[in-house]
Parts: structure tokens; C-alpha cells; sequence
């Protein structure tokens, strides 16, 4: 089943970042990008704002901490979700993750059923579903990028499209 999250990995270890993309494609996600550097995934968040980012701790440049509280702080970033994958195992790292920030704390070596599990997981809790929403005349085609008022396609930024997605998927009651 293809997959429509835009995730991102940020984790220095050239294999991990290997074995994470291999194991996201073969479940189905489709817009997967890494790097290697805290300060290089800070610029990658704010550039393509990702639904999902898997956040390694001991990172050069930046450390994973202070990356997700920097996320956390930048109101255009509300929606992306931090899963942090490190090898540091302590509670008091889980702890200070989770308060950093981040959504979900799994501890290397992972299994990567069940990564694949908590992945899906925070993303369903950040990515409520809109395709083929029809909200007073207004139809979300999200996978295609369109979306059409009374028939007719707005002509719409990639921006305004995503805001429009957000807005209609985070809705009040009618």
C-alpha cells in the first residue's frame, strides 16, 4: 500500500540511514530523504516540513534534543512529528527526549516490525485523513495534489494546498 507521508531521517550512521529507508520503501512510503547531520536536518525540517522526522540523538552539528525543541518552538512545524531512534536507552534520556519534543522514543537495536508499527502510529494520531473529503463544496484529492471547489480545480500552491489540507482535516464538528 502506498504511503503519503513525507518522512524524514536525520541519523549520522551511514547503514542505519540505509536499513530505515529500505525497511520505510518496502512498507510503502514513497517520500522518504535522510541526512546526516543535526544542523543539515534542522534546514531539510524548515525547507520541506516533513509529517514524520526519525530523530537520532547523538548527532554532529546538533544534537537530537536540541533539533526537536527547535521544531517544537516553530509554529510552522505544529504538524510534524518526532520519533526519536537512539541508542541512548537510559530513562533519563527517554524522559528528556519526550520532553524535548518528541512523540515516540524507540531504543536501538530496533526490530523493524515494530519501528515500522510506531511510525504508523504517530503518523495516524498527526495525519488525519482527508482524501476525498468533501467539505461544502470543496473536494481534497491530496495524493494527486488538487483540490476542486464545486467542480471547479483551485489553482493552488503546493503551501496553500498542504494549509488547506490541515485546515480541512483538523475541522470542527459541522
Amino acid at each position: 500500500m502506498k504511503q503519503r507521508a513525507r518522512i524524514l531521517i536525520v541519523e549520522d550512521d551511514a547503514t542505519i540511514r540505509t536499513i530505515l529507508e529500505m525497511a520505510l520503501m518496502g512498507a510503502g512510503f514513497r517520500h522518504v530523504s535522510s541526512c546526516a547531520r543535526g544542523d543539515e536536518g534542522l534546514q531539510e525540517i524548515l525547507r520541506t516540513k516533513p509529517d514524520l522526522v526519525l530523530l537520532d540523538v547523538m548527532l554532529p552539528g546538533l544534537d537530537g534534543f536540541t533539533l526537536a525543541r527547535r521544531v517544537r518552538g516553530t509554529p510552522a512545524l505544529a504538524a510534524t512529528r518526532i520519533l526519536m531512534l537512539t541508542a541512548r536507552s537510559e530513562n533519563e534520556d527517554i524522559v528528556r527526549g519526550l520532553e524535548a519534543g518528541a512523540d515516540d522514543y524507540v531504543t536501538k537495536p530496533f526490530d523493524r516490525l515494530v519501528l515500522l508499527a510506531r511510525v504508523r502510529a504517530v503518523l495516524r494520531r498527526g495525519l488525519p485523513e482527508t482524501e476525498g473529503v468533501d467539505f461544502d463544496g470543496l473536494l481534497l484529492d491530496e495524493p494527486n495534489r488538487l483540490a476542486k471547489l464545486n467542480g471547479e480545480v483551485l489553482k493552488l500552491s503546493a503551501g496553500e494546498l498542504d494549509l488547506l489540507v490541515r485546515l480541512v482535516a483538523h475541522r470542527g464538528p459541522l
